[in-house]
Formats: structure tokens, C-alpha cells, sequence
């Protein structure tokens, strides 16, 4: 009918993507000077359509046009226990993002309000084609993911950081970005009698052959990437090892205190010494590690481009592997 006011729409595009693709928030059908409100910003809109990478937020959890700004400025829930860290256990269920619409500027108390329209944007990790695999051969804990189609792909070892288990989901990414991965766990290991087992070199050795020798696994195109306490693994076997001969090496937020040609128990000693030493000033130390929002969300985003192309640039130099047409 003319004149029939229609109702407030939100809606993301793309609505599924990988977790490392950006979307675009639209709201339409808004009256003037109605603010949105979606986990945090708080946004004057105008229009008829209004983009997140155009609108700047007055307030709340980020400020300023920031596209992803929903995302990156996400927070716990008020009352929530403190040093909470967002971490994707299952690869196969997407992260489904609930964005919603109010009236006016709210800090809490969002379940007592009716929103004026919702949206959910599902974040993946994995992608159809892709392939996952347990890996337990000799005595191996890890998960093994490859690239759709044939092969042979280029391949990393992926050592995850100190807080142990196993840790998948940078192996799923770069699973579609046409390498084999494996994610492998070494700490928190437990031996056939339940007691907690220690692995040696011989361990990271084994995960290296196995996946050099893998059929669809370029075998003088394996790297190894590390993470914080990976990084001393990553560094040792590749500078020490006779069995493990990276072509290239990735290191992450590591540290300075490597001991030469160690184990991982040298390595724990030698973290501890670090820590006992700076224990004055721990509560700062963590406070500090994440640093400010809006420089470590940039940070992170850049590092893993910066990652793609090393990796493009040092495995995939010319056509004698897989083409990455899928990506």
C-alpha cells in the first residue's frame, strides 16, 4: 500500500564465508536517526541504506568505519570469567555470528530487549573437498587435512602453542589454500600406563617423515610453521635435526630464550627461569600480551596474508605441484 512503512532489514553478504574472508552488513528501511547496535558499536544511520563500511560508530566497543569492526571488537559477556580465549574446537560447525538491530544505545541487557531484525553470518573453517585424517601411526596424535583434488600439494607441520591439545584450525585454512597440513599435538601427551608422557626429538622427526612420505605430499616442499612454544620446536629441529630439512620455516610470537640443540624439558627450564625472573611484574605481562584491540586485530590480519604469501612465494614457485585454481 502507499505510504505502508516497511520494516527494518539487516542482512550480511556474503552470509557464509571462510573466517578469513571479509562480509558487508546492510540495514535498510530505517527510520532517521536510529541507532544500531550489534555486540558492541552504537551507530547513527541516516538512510535508507546504510553499509558498516561506510557508517562510523559513535561508541561502544570500537569507533570510527571500521568494515569488521563487529567481529574484531567482540567481548565477553558482562560477568563472564576473566582471560577467556575465543578458540574453534570443531572444524566441521561453522562460528555462527548473531548480529542484531536496537533502538537506541545499549551496554547490556540485550535478551530483556526485542530487536527490530537479526541476521546470522556462519564463519567456516573447513570447506567442501577438503579432507580430514587422523594420523596415529607411530605413536603420532595429530589430524591431517588435504587439498581438494589430486595433488601433489605442498605440505607444513603445524606446531600449535604450549597450552597443549590438538589444535586444528589454522590447519583447515591452509588445507584450502592448496597445502597438506598436519596438526600435531605434543604437549600433554598421555603414555599407555595414563601417566603424562614427554616426547623427544625422535617425535617430531616421525611427523615430518610421515607426512614427507604422504602420496599426495610434495616431498622437497614440506615447512614447518610454529606458534609461540612451537616456535623452539620449529627452530631446533630445523637448525639441529639430521632427519628434518624444511624447505622454509614460519615463526610466531616466539622468544629469545632458546637453548641450543634442547629438548622440549630444556626448553620448559628455561621458559621458567624467564617467567621466575619477570614474576614481579607478571600481572602487566598479561595485561600487555594481547595488546590494545584495534592494533592486535590489525596485526593478526596481517600477519597471516603475510603468511599466504610466504608460503606462495617459497612452495609454490613453479608448476611442478598441484594448481591452486580452487582457491
Amino acid at each position: 500500500m502507499a505510504g505502508e512503512r516497511l520494516c527494518p532489514l539487516l542482512s550480511v553478504h556474503p552470509c557464509r564465508c571462510l573466517v578469513d574472508e571479509k562480509f558487508e552488513v546492510v540495514c535498510q528501511h530505517l527510520l532517521p536517526a536510529l541507532q544500531r547496535r550489534g555486540e558492541g558499536p552504537t551507530l547513527l544511520l541516516l538512510g535508507n541504506n546504510n553499509l558498516l563500511s561506510e557508517d562510523a560508530s559513535l561508541g561502544g566497543s570500537y569507533s570510527g568505519v571500521e568494515p569488521m569492526g563487529l567481529l574484531w571488537s567482540m567481548r565477553p559477556v558482562p560477568g563472564s570469567k576473566m582471560c577467556l580465549r575465543l578458540r574453534k574446537k570443531d572444524v566441521f560447525k561453522p562460528t555462527d555470528v548473531n548480529i542484531s538491530l536496537y533502538e537506541g544505545h545499549l551496554n547490556e541487557g540485550f535478551k530483556d530487549k526485542h530487536p527490530l531484525a537479526s541476521v546470522v553470518a556462519q564463519r567456516w573453517y573447513m570447506a567442501p573437498g577438503v579432507q580430514r585424517v587422523e594420523v596415529r601411526e607411530k605413536g603420532l596424535k595429530g589430524t591431517l587435512f588435504i587439498p581438494p583434488g589430486p595433488g601433489t600439494f605442498p605440505a607444513l607441520l603445524d606446531l600449535w602453542a604450549g597450552g597443549g591439545g590438538l589444535v586444528e584450525y589454522r590447519s583447515a585454512l591452509l588445507a584450502l589454500r592448496g597445502y597438506v597440513s598436519l596438526s600435531l599435538q605434543y604437549i600433554g601427551l598421555m603414555g599407555a600406563d595414563g601417566k603424562p608422557h614427554n616426547v623427544g626429538n625422535d617425535y617430531f622427526e616421525a611427523a615430518f617423515s610421515v607426512l614427507k612420505r604422504h602420496p599426495q605430499v610434495c616431498p622437497n616442499r614440506v615447512a614447518i610453521i610454529g606458534l609461540s612454544f612451537g616456535v623452539f620446536v620449529t627452530l631446533g629441529m630445523a637448525a639441529y635435526s639430521s632427519v628434518i630439512k624444511p624447505k622454509c620455516v614460519i615463526c610466531v610470537s616466539g622468544s629469545h630464550a632458546m637453548p641450543v640443540n634442547g629438548s622440549l624439558a630444556d626448553i620448559s627450564d628455561e621458559i621458567k627461569k624467564v617467567n621466575d625472573a619477570t614474576r614481579s611484574y607478571r600481572r602487566t605481562v598479561v595485561v600487555l600480551w594481547g595488546g590494545q584491540t584495534v592494533p592486535h586485530s590489525r596485526a593478526q590480519e596481517d600477519s597471516w596474508h603475510k603468511t599466504l604469501t610466504f608460503l606462495e612465494q617459497h612452495l609454490y614457485s613453479n608448476d611442478t605441484v598441484a594448481s591452486r585454481s580452487y582457491v
